[in-house]
């Protein structure tokens, strides 16, 4: 497997979850990031879908993040999944929920005014609310790293840079969320998964937006540059 190359984007967060596996499996590769507002013609010829991220292997190319995260468990030595056929399904179950999670995350950064934000930030809150009684260890099932964690660790990070913004109550107070939150984060192939200036891109991006979040967000920006 020593000819893998990752096509990612710097933000993107289901990159992140191919990059996760990447390391811990320490799975060698070449990875490649490209602009998305301005997608090179090669990229275009190799994705179907024209989203990142890509894996060229073998000759062939690979998209969807899930895809390429299970192609590259199951590939190699171990295994990020239980070994039990129902827990592993009921694992997957949950990473699909924290895909539909990363969606809620988009509408609230994109809610063009307050009553929309606050009403995605509910959404978002109920998820979260309701994966919280799931949570079982440290991690999400016990003391052992599994996909799934790397997953939502790609969800959490999301939660570093709002929590910069404002104090929006997101995160339910109640089970385990937030030690597995702080495990998870902490985790080194989750610390790592962006590329260098992660945060910075993130508040940028967000800052940029016409929505609610991204006004807090730039409002954010000039009190922190005032303070400096």
């Amino acid at each position: 497997m020593n000819d893998l190359h990752l096509i990612s984007h710097h933000l993107c967060p289901y990159v992140q979850r191919a990059v996760i596996v990447l390391s811990e499996k320490s799975i060698p590769h070449r990875r490649s990031y490209i602009d998305l507002a301005d997608k090179p013609d090669w990229f275009r010829a190799l994705s179907p879908t024209g989203r990142v991220p890509l894996l060229e292997t073998g000759g062939r190319v690979l998209f969807e993040s899930q895809v390429i995260a299970e192609y590259l468990d199951e590939t190699t030595p171990g295994s990020l999944h239980p070994a039990d056929p129902l827990e592993r399904a009921r694992h997957r179950a949950w990473i699909e929920f924290g895909s539909d999670t990363l969606a809620a995350i988009g509408k609230l950064y994109n809610a063009p005014d307050q009553a929309a934000f606050a009403a995605a930030a509910d959404s978002l809150r109920e998820r979260l609310e309701r994966i919280a009684p799931e949570v079982s260890g440290v991690f999400f099932a016990g003391s052992s790293f599994h996909m799934v964690d790397g997953v939502w660790g790609t969800v959490f990070r999301y939660f570093d840079t709002f929590d910069a913004i404002g104090d929006f109550g997101l995160m339910p107070a109640q089970g385990r969320m937030a030690d597995w939150r702080a495990a998870v984060s902490a985790r080194p192939s989750v610390r790592r998964a962006p590329p260098e200036g992660y945060p910075g891109r993130l508040t940028a991006f967000l800052a940029a937006r016409q929505s609610y979040l991204g006004a807090l967000a730039r409002a954010s920006c000039g009190s922190a540059a005032n303070a400096g």
